[in-house]
């Protein structure tokens, strides 16, 4: 096929058609394995650096040995982007654990297998910076921080999917996930941020969320305009007599949340902080400095 998206498995591309693991790799088998979202913009892969130490953090913490450099890996997500010829894209970074039998033991399995693929994503509803989300709160609760926490980004996105699935039937746009307190935790892919009275207010990652790159931009955004950031344990009263609310994540970019259990959030409309927040979100990506170049 013409013009067909190139993937990179262990050093080698193949058209998409035939982008193929083995049945035995234990990241099909089990959800065995690691993974990365990144966003690339204008020929800048935006905080590759940060992507990369945390897929090796999320390695470490799972006793998974990559088998590249985190240099190496660096050059093989701009390898994948340039045999594409993209200068936007989404990027999606995958270590697993690699081929072994079907049995759990990963000393069956001895090295890792890296797939690096660059396409086109969009998992935003419509005009969703416009108007904002609608959003529900799961009956699935997410991962403790002493069994398969999300603080890992691992294969293994069950919780999530039974949550998303949850927030289809109930035909809302997206589901927010509790903790086993029922604290909010975050979304089912996105950290989440409430603002009250001016101020900024996110979950810890003892909740068991990720510790999300692009809010940690949004964090440091806030802090130079003058803003408090609060990381604290969120209830979902906060949440819905919050003043404004908004998810963050490199697929979702910034994107306000308008509306929880059928629970207006402020007015139900993008409020002030959200929207300087967002326009100055989208400054920092357009900055060159901020990312490798391809």
């Amino acid at each position: 096929m013409d013009n067909e998206l190139q993937i990179y498995i262990d050093g080698k591309f193949y058209p998409k058609s035939e982008a193929k693991v083995s049945v035995y790799d234990h990241g099909f088998l089990y959800g065995d394995g690691v993974f990365e979202g990144i966003r690339a913009y204008n020929g800048m892969v935006f905080k590759l650096k940060e992507h990369i130490d945390r897929l090796y953090r999320s390695a470490h913490a799972i006793m998974l040995n990559v088998p590249l450099t985190k240099q190496e890996m660096i050059q093989a997500v701009i390898d994948t982007l340039r045999q594409n010829q993209m200068k936007d894209a989404y990027i999606r970074l995958i270590v697993s654990r690699g081929i072994g039998d079907l049995g759990l033991d990963p000393r069956k399995c001895p090295k890792a297998t890296v797939i690096v693929i660059a396409d086109l994503i969009n998992v935003k509803a419509g005009d969703a910076q416009e108007t904002g989300i609608t959003t529900i709160f799961s009956w699935i609760k997410r991962n403790p921080v002493d069994a398969t926490t999300h603080e890992i980004k691992s294969l293994n996105y069950l919780n999530s999917i039974l949550a998303k699935i949850e927030a289809n039937a109930y035909g809302a746009d997206e589901a927010m996930c509790l903790e086993s307190n029922g604290y909010i935790a975050e979304g089912v892919g996105e950290n989440v941020f409430i603002t009250k009275n001016g101020e900024l207010f996110t979950p810890p990652t003892s909740t068991g969320a990720l510790s999300g790159i692009t809010a940690e931009v949004v964090a440091e955004i806030a802090t130079k305009l003058g803003i408090k950031v609060n990381i604290t344990n969120l209830t979902p009263f906060m949440l819905f007599t919050a003043d404004e609310a908004f998810f963050t994540g490199t697929a979702m970019e910034m994107v306000p949340i308008r509306e929880v259990n059928k629970r207006l959030i402020g007015n139900g409309k993008p409020g002030p902080v959200t929207k300087m927040l967002m326009a100055e979100f989208h400054k920092v990506i357009s900055d060159p400095t901020q990312g490798i170049k391809i």
